[in-house]
Order: C-alpha cells, then structure tokens, then sequence
C-alpha cells in the first residue's frame, strides 16, 4: 500500500497551486495600472490563459485521481474529518474547473473580441450582457470565496501535521514513495 500521493497527483497538485497562485495575482496587481495600457491587457491575457491552464490540468487531475488508490491517513481521523475532507476537496474541483468555465462563458456572452494564448478566441455573435454580467459577478464572487478555501485547506493540512500528527500532508509532498 502507497503512503503518498502518486508522483503525477503531487506534480499536478503543487503545478495547479502554482497556477493558481498566479491567475489570482494576475488579477490582484492589474487594476494598478490604467486601462487600455500594454500591462495591464498583457496581464488580463494571462489571466485568461492561466485559468484555462487551471481548467485543463484540474480535469487531468480528475482523470489521474480515478487512476490511483488515495494512501490511508495514519493514524485514521474520526468518520466526520474523513467526511468533511471529502465534502471540501470536492468544493475545492468545483470551484477551480467552475471558475474557468464562468470567465470562458462570461467572455464569450460579452460580444466582444477576446484571447487566451494570444489565440483569438469564439465570441456570441449576439451579446447577451445581462448573462454576461450575470456570469462574471459569479465568477468574481466565487473567487473571492475561493481565498478561504484554499486558506481552509491549507489549515487542515497544517493541522493534520502539527496537531494531529499524522501523515496527511506528507502524502502531498514531494520526495521519495
């Protein structure tokens, strides 16, 4: 029996949080630069395209996950720890293949020309900006929301290791199975 995380989980989870980290920055430092200036549409096209890098490798991650039998915490939390993780690590897929999919849609309803990978992408021949709005409210909402959960799951890593003293972070870290 495995007592870490497959060597492909622990690359694709550390390379998503990665990623992750970025989009949101991308995000975070562009409104301090004026609008239609080269920086911030430069940083606006990374984040288009970093979000979809998060799209593409979360359902890799899925598809690898169904591949691998998940390594037994030892020693075992309570039934209701298990329970709860498994409840926030399915909010965790949600939120990071939900969160690319609201901006993709949102740019697409929004009539406008846009890219992702300088790549100029399909767009609605027919606006619809009330769902375009719609759209990108949710996904601004879900972002902001999506700073506690990574915060949340990062505790309970860090708990799990400092409090508990179990195996449960060391599975995710990298280094020899």
């Amino acid at each position: 029996m495995r007592t870490r995380y497959s060597y492909p989980q622990i690359v694709l989870h550390w390379l998503v949080f990665v990623l992750v980290v970025l989009t949101y920055t991308t995000m975070d430092i562009k409104d301090a630069f004026a609008k239609g200036s080269l920086v911030r549409e430069l940083l606006t096209l990374t984040h288009y395209s970093l979000g979809f890098c998060v799209l593409f490798l979360m359902c890799v991650r899925l598809f690898v996950r169904a591949m691998y039998v998940t390594p037994v915490i030892k020693p075992a939390p309570p039934r209701w720890q298990h329970c709860l993780s498994a409840i926030t690590h399915g909010f965790v897929y949600l939120m990071f293949i939900g969160l690319p999919v609201l901006g993709i849609l949102s740019q697409y309803f929004g009539g406008h020309d846009w890219t992702m990978f300088n790549i100029r992408m399909p767009k609605s021949y027919l606006a619809d900006l009330p769902l375009q709005k719609q759209l990108k409210t949710l996904h601004e909402w879900l972002a902001n929301a999506g700073y506690y959960l990574i915060g949340l799951h990062a505790f309970a890593a860090l708990w799990h290791h400092y409090r508990r003293r179990d195996n449960t972070l060391i599975r995710m870290l990298p280094g020899k199975n």
